[in-house]
């Protein structure tokens, strides 16, 4: 079993930032974030691959920073320049052969 923990969300302005945190109970390479909208499907925002490369969604690239720290567990997810379209609950994923592990998200909110 894997426990994933994240942490960080809240309600920002348009334009500011946001950091959030994973947690995990056990270091494991294949690792992302997702994020689903109110009435939206869930959809990836963010992803390391099994070797070590980063993956963004188009919509966030070059505002979205996906990182993480092996000696904590942790990954991190920085948030530049947020937009109301941004707004959703953001999950933590894990990926364990053979199955897929999810947080249980953090509601980040971009209004004015």
């Amino acid at each position: 079993q894997v426990q994933l923990v994240e942490s960080g969300g809240g309600l920002v302005q348009p334009g500011g930032s946001l950091r959030l945190s994973c947690a995990a109970s056990r270091s494991i390479n294949t690792m992302g974030w997702y994020r689903q909208a109110p009435g939206k499907e869930r959809e990836l925002v963010a992803t390391f691959t099994s070797n070590g490369l980063t993956n963004y969604a188009d919509s966030v690239k070059g505002r979205f920073t996906i990182s993480r720290d092996n000696a904590k567990s942790t990954m991190y997810l920085q948030m530049n320049s947020l937009k109301p379209e941004d707004t959703a609950v953001y999950y933590c994923n894990a990926y364990i052969w053979p199955r897929f592990y999810w947080g249980q998200g953090t509601q980040v909110t971009v209004s004015s």
